[in-house]
C-alpha cells in the first residue's frame, strides 16, 4: 500500500522559515570564515569551529523545521532520538572539515574541491541520515536519480559557499553569497524529498515507537537557535566580521595577510643619497690638470 506524502502542511510557514534559518547559518558561517583568514593560532581554528558549527546548525534546523510539515495521510510518524541527534553531529562535523581544508589551505582548486565535496556530502548524509531516523509502519523507497541530483546540489553549493567565504569580502556581496547557499541547500532538501515514495504496511495506523514530531523536534531546536543568535552577536560584536574589508591591501594591521587575496607590495627601496661635501672641501679643491 503506498501512502499520501504531504510536504506542507502548514502552507508555506514551514519551507520559509527553513530557508531563513539556511540562510542565517550560512551567513554566520562564510562570515567567522573569512574572519579567520585573517588570524592564526588558535583564534584561526576558534573562528572556523563557530563558522562550522553555525552551517552546520543552520543545515539541521532547516531540515527539520521543514519537515514539522511533513506528514504520512494514512500512518503517524515519529522521531528516533538517537539518530536526529547523530544527524546533527554529522553535519557539524563533515561541514567543518571542508572549512579546516579551505581555511588551512586557501583558495585552491585542490582545496575548494576537497573541501566543498567533503562539506556537499555532509549535507546530504544529515539529510538521509535526518529521514532515516522516522519511524511509521512502512518503508521508504528513493528514486536513485534524484537523489544522485540532491548529492550534486548539496556539493556544488558547498563548493561555492567555501569559494564565496575565502574570495568575497563585502559584506553585501556575502549576503548575496548566503542567499544563494540558502536557496541551494532548501532546493537540495525539497530534491531528496521528491525522491521520497512511502509504502504502508497493512496495520500502518498503529502508533510508532519514537517520539511525536512536535514534542521532539520543536525542544531539540532551542539549542542550535540559541546557539545561532550567539554566534549572531558574536558577528556583530567584531566589526572585521561584518565589514570584511582589510585596511591594507591584503592584510590587517597586526594579522597574517589574506590567503587567496592581493599581497601585500614591498616597501620601497631608496638608494641612499651621496654626502654632500663641505664648503671647506669645495674651497681647496683643485681641478684636475689634463
Amino acid at each position: 500500500m503506498q501512502g499520501t506524502v504531504d510536504g506542507f502542511t502548514y502552507g508555506f510557514v514551514t519551507p520559509v522559515t527553513a530557508f531563513l534559518m539556511a540562510c542565517l547559518g550560512a551567513a554566520l558561517g562564510l562570515r567567522c570564515t573569512t574572519r579567520s583568514l585573517r588570524t592564526r593560532g588558535a583564534a584561526r581554528a576558534g573562528w572556523l569551529t563557530l563558522g562550522a558549527t553555525s552551517i552546520g546548525s543552520g543545515i539541521w534546523t532547516m531540515h527539520f523545521i521543514a519537515m514539522l510539515g511533513f506528514t504520512v495521510r494514512e500512518a503517524p510518524v515519529s522521531y528516533d532520538r538517537p539518530l536526529t541527534y547523530a544527524s546533527l553531529a554529522v553535519a557539524v562535523l563533515m561541514v567543518g572539515i571542508g572549512i579546516f581544508l579551505v581555511g588551512y589551505r586557501g583558495a585552491t582548486p585542490m582545496a575548494l574541491v576537497t573541501g566543498g565535496t567533503i562539506t556537499g556530502l555532509g549535507v546530504a548524509s544529515m539529510h538521509y541520515l535526518g529521514m532515516a531516523g522516522m519511524n511509521f509502519e512502512g518503508l521508504f523507497e528513493y528514486d536513485t536519480l534524484t537523489v544522485s541530483l540532491s548529492v550534486v546540489i548539496a556539493v556544488v553549493a558547498a563548493t561555492a559557499s567555501l569559494w564565496a567565504a575565502v574570495s568575497i569580502h563585502g559584506f553585501l556581496p556575502s549576503l548575496g553569497a548566503s542567499v544563494v547557499m540558502g536557496v541551494a541547500v532548501s532546493g537540495m532538501h525539497y530534491t531528496g524529498m521528491a525522491a521520497l515514495q512511502v509504502h504502508l504496511h497493512p496495520d500502518g495506523a498503529s502508533a510508532p515507537p519514537g517520539e511525536a514530531p512536535t514534542s521532539l523536534l520543536l525542544p531539540m531546536m532551542i539549542g542550535p537557535g540559541c546557539f545561532l543568535l550567539l554566534a549572531a552577536v558574536v558577528v556583530m560584536i567584531d566589526p572585521l566580521v561584518v565589514t570584511g574589508v582589510p585596511e591594507g591591501p591584503g592584510r590587517l594591521p597586526g594579522h597574517a595577510p589574506l590567503r587567496g587575496g592581493p599581497a601585500a607590495p614591498d616597501p620601497v627601496r631608496r638608494r641612499p643619497a651621496p654626502p654632500r661635501a663641505s664648503a671647506s672641501r669645495r674651497t681647496y679643491r683643485q681641478p684636475r690638470s689634463r
